[in-house]
C-alpha cells in the first residue's frame, strides 16, 4: 500500500521534510492523515465523495 498513516497530536501534523528527496503529498480526512509519495512520470487523482476522501489513484508511465 502507497498511503502511510502520519501519527499526529493535538492537532499537529509533523512531517520530517529535511531527509526527503521525493515529491510528496499529503492527505487529511476526518481525523486521519496519509502521505504518499508522487511517481516519476504520472498523475495522482484523490477522488472524494460528499466531501470525504474516497480514494487515491495512480497512473503511472514511463518515457520511452
Amino acid at each position: 500500500m502507497r498511503l502511510k498513516n502520519i501519527p499526529f497530536k493535538e492537532g499537529k501534523l509533523n512531517v520530517d521534510i529535511e531527509n526527503e528527496d521525493k515529491p510528496f503529498v499529503v492527505v487529511y480526512c476526518q481525523g486521519e492523515a496519509k502521505i504518499t509519495y508522487l511517481p516519476e512520470h504520472g498523475e495522482t487523482k484523490v477522488i472524494t465523495h460528499q466531501g470525504r476522501v474516497k480514494r487515491v489513484k495512480f497512473d503511472e508511465g514511463e518515457e520511452f
